[in-house]
Order: structure tokens, then C-alpha cells, then sequence
């Protein structure tokens, strides 16, 4: 069995692999995997040919006109409004409930009263901490950040190379 060139892949063989498996030539079919390619790039699922296709509209308008999706539901209203739902109940106690969906389903609400990212509730805010609480209320009203103390980098590493704390550093290990 005589090969042209280096092998790197399966389908430069031909059929030389089934062959020598039909005829249950073992040394032939040994030999032939051990001249192929040990890297898995080279292996031939990774070289398909590979066929120009035509790039179809992939833009929102054209998938939503495809898929027939309804009109888009906000997250939020512009503006905040507690009372969101407040029709809901008269609907509901003139039509069905069936009605309302559709209703729903036609305009649909906001899934959140305010569009804050930034709003916590106040009742997360009653089970944190004191100290929590104060720097989210300086937050809010825009007063200056808690005092935290100013510390020097530069003396605090002079403190530590210093020959006392090289002793103490020493004695204590």
C-alpha cells in the first residue's frame, strides 16, 4: 500500500481504512492510524467544506414579524405610579376574567411600579444594620460619604520594614 503525501486527516485515505479492516489487515490499519495527524484540529469533522449561505434579516422588526410577537412589554412606567393596576378590579367586576387577559395581552402593564434600579425597599432597609442604614440615608441625600480615615500607605510599610517590628516579627514566629 503505497501513500502519496503526509497524512493529516481520515478522508485522504479513502477507503484504504475499511479496506484493511474488511480484510482484517491489522498491521495495515495500525500503521495507517499511527501516520495520521495526533492533533484534533486536523481531524476531518473539522474540515468541511463549506457552502456560502444567504444571510437571512436577523433584525428585531423582521424576527418579531416572523415569530408574531406581540407588542413589547415595558419593565417599567416612565414614571413612578403606585396605582398601576387600579382598573383591574373594575374589569374584572364588569367583564371576565378572559377580558382582562386580552386586555393585558393588548397593552400590556409594566412589570414594576418604578424605574429606579437603585430604589431598595423600605422594608429591606428596616432589617439592616444601623450602620448600613445611616450610609444609605447619606446616599440619598446626597450628604458626604461617612468619614473613614485617611490612611498613609507609604508610613505604614516604613512602620513595617523597620528593624523593631523585623525583631518582633522574628521573636513571635
Amino acid at each position: 500500500m503505497q501513500i502519496g503525501s503526509i497524512l493529516t486527516r481520515e478522508d485522504q485515505l479513502d477507503g484504504a481504512l475499511s479496506v484493511s479492516v474488511n480484510e482484517q489487515r491489522r498491521a495495515d490499519f495500525s500503521m495507517l492510524l499511527a501516520m495520521l495527524s495526533q492533533d484534533a484540529l486536523d481531524f476531518s469533522q473539522f474540515h468541511l467544506p463549506e457552502d456560502e449561505t444567504v444571510e437571512s434579516d436577523l433584525s428585531e422588526d423582521a424576527l418579531k414579524k416572523e415569530f408574531q410577537v406581540g407588542p413589547k412589554q415595558s419593565l417599567a412606567p416612565a414614571q413612578f405610579d403606585m396605582l398601576i393596576g387600579k382598573n383591574n378590579a373594575e374589569s374584572l367586576s364588569q367583564s371576565s376574567m378572559t377580558s382582562l387577559r386580552l386586555a393585558n395581552c393588548l397593552d400590556p402593564e409594566p412589570l414594576a411600579i418604578r424605574d429606579d434600579y437603585k430604589h431598595i425597599p423600605l422594608m429591606v432597609v428596616d432589617n439592616c444594620e444601623l450602620a448600613v442604614r445611616h450610609r444609605l440615608e447619606s446616599e440619598i441625600h446626597g450628604g458626604a460619604a461617612i468619614d473613614k480615615p485617611k490612611m498613609d500607605a507609604a508610613a505604614m510599610y516604613d512602620q513595617l520594614n523597620s528593624q523593631e517590628m523585623q525583631n518582633a516579627l522574628m521573636q513571635s514566629a
